[in-house]
């Protein structure tokens, strides 16, 4: 039977080796994750909430381990892998605290007896979760679906199969009923069968937009509901009375982190006319003075990215940019030696139809967008197939708002990087995808939103 081989982005050395399971094996935990939501559907809050708070305890015990292993998985530096599973912990315990509030019976006046609206879980919720947060990501779909009363079964990135099962195993560690939640390591090319089978009650993924297309199709063959939460290629204007220094350390915060593997990550800066140059010089700098190098030094601001492919495509996404007249003004060279390395790159004078400005660039490579005005930029800014996030900089809060409101996103922050959050909701519109995910929002995707009349 296959496997599935790790290597590590820094190195490019093997670290481990997973065995496939079959596509029989894998329907088995489906239909055994099925027998487990008879029972589970029926156990009360407190009894969830408790399990969560041990899921909480488990990931905070050992989060040097699970960060140690998201670093060598994916190459994520080992200071934000750690914030990845204290992030987590927070997950787990908003709604271990908040599940029933959130779930609570809703009264209607009508001029029946008694007429209400209750929220019931659904089945086996099957989710299809990328590399670039592991664990994160997961516990994103994970703890609201549990607690909700459903079940979940995960079909994880290949790279990150390590963190696929530390996370089962850590869900076993809780306590929580075998079965509950279970990893499928199967090939990409499987997961439509998983879809198809009849335990499956529904689906959310989070990934690239053709991963989204693809399962979304299956799906809806199949009737069964979707969550998407896909790519985005993240606006922020800086407008002319911002702070420079404040807006080219959060720029260069944006684009760095997770080495720049975020689907929310700030992707295309837009700059009125009068601060361009001075913003350019001044990023330029950051993002030069950056240290790129191995993710396991608390030193290092940003890594390699997870693959060598992923690196080679994002290279050549750069090359066609300058191609058809973008600007490279820092980095856009492949260094030499071992890891999945690319420097920090910014690409500037970019206008729509140029690759940087239309596709998403999922790595440490920044566009940057001249705007004549305010209008303009709000249009450069909106003038994309994606719709996930978007920022305002600025020191005028009220005008940040204003903007923030007409931007076509899931969500508009103003002077922060975006981010999600488990009290807000979370999702895009546009080519980004569908649905919500975290706060009351996410956790009601994934139930049976059901009227109760009594004459």
């Amino acid at each position: 039977m296959a496997s599935t081989i790790i290597i590590n982005p820094a190195t490019g050395d093997k670290v481990a080796e997973y065995q496939r399971i079959s596509l029989d094996d894998a329907k088995q935990k489906v239909e055994a994750g099925k027998r487990v939501f008879d029972t589970w559907k029926l156990k009360s809050y407190e009894e969830r909430s408790l399990l969560m708070h041990r899921l909480a305890d488990v990931l905070e015990q050992n989060k040097e381990e699970y960060a140690q292993l998201i670093t060598m998985e994916m190459g994520k530096v080992i200071g934000q892998s750690r914030k990845e599973i204290e992030k987590c912990v927070w997950v787990c315990r908003y709604y271990a605290d908040h599940g029933r509030s959130l779930l609570l019976d809703e009264s209607v006046q009508t001029e029946a007896t008694k007429s209400y609206v209750t929220f019931q879980p659904l089945g086996v919720i099957l989710a299809v979760m990328p590399w670039n947060f592991p664990f994160y990501q997961v516990i994103r779909f994970a703890a609201p679906a549990l607690m909700a009363g459903n079940t979940g079964v995960l079909k994880h990135a290949s790279n990150v199969q390590g963190c696929a099962y530390a996370l089962e195993v850590a869900f076993e560690k809780a306590g929580f009923p075998t079965g509950a939640f279970v990893n499928l390591n199967l090939s990409a090319g499987e997961v439509k069968d998983i879809i198809a089978h009849r335990p499956i009650v529904a689906v959310t993924l989070t990934g690239s937009d053709p991963a989204g297309r693809s399962v979304a199709s299956v799906a809806g063959q199949n009737l069964k509901k979707t969550v998407m939460e896909l790519g985005g290629s993240d606006a922020y204007i800086v407008l002319e009375d911002a702070d420079l220094e404040f807006a080219t350390d959060l720029a260069t915060l944006g684009r760095l982190q997770n080495n720049g593997q975020t689907c929310i990550a700030a992707k295309r800066f837009v700059l009125l006319d009068s601060i361009y140059e001075d913003f350019l010089e001044l990023f330029a700098q950051k993002m030069q003075a950056a240290v790129m190098g191995d993710p396991l030094d608390d030193n290092t601001y940003y890594g390699p990215m997870a693959r060598t492919d992923l690196r080679d495509e994002i290279h050549q996404q750069v090359l066609k940019t300058v191609e058809q007249g973008g600007r490279l003004l820092l980095g856009g060279e492949v260094p030499l030696g071992r890891g999945a390395y690319y420097p920090a790159t910014i690409l500037a004078d970019l206008k729509p139809g140029m690759e940087a400005f239309d596709q998403e660039l999922f790595g440490p490579v920044a566009s940057v967008i001249r705007a004549k005005d305010e209008e303009e930029a709000i249009a450069l800014a909106n003038h994309s197939q994606f719709g996930l996030g978007a920022g305002v900089i600025t020191t005028d809060k009220a005008r940040g708002e204003r903007i923030a409101l007409r931007l076509e996103a899931g969500s508009s922050f103003v002077n922060k990087l975006v981010a999600s959050d488990p009290r807000m909701p979370f999702g895009g519109i546009k080519n980004s995808g569908y649905g919500r995910e975290l706060s009351g929002y996410g956790i009601r995707e994934f139930v049976n939103t059901k009227s109760i009349w009594i004459d």
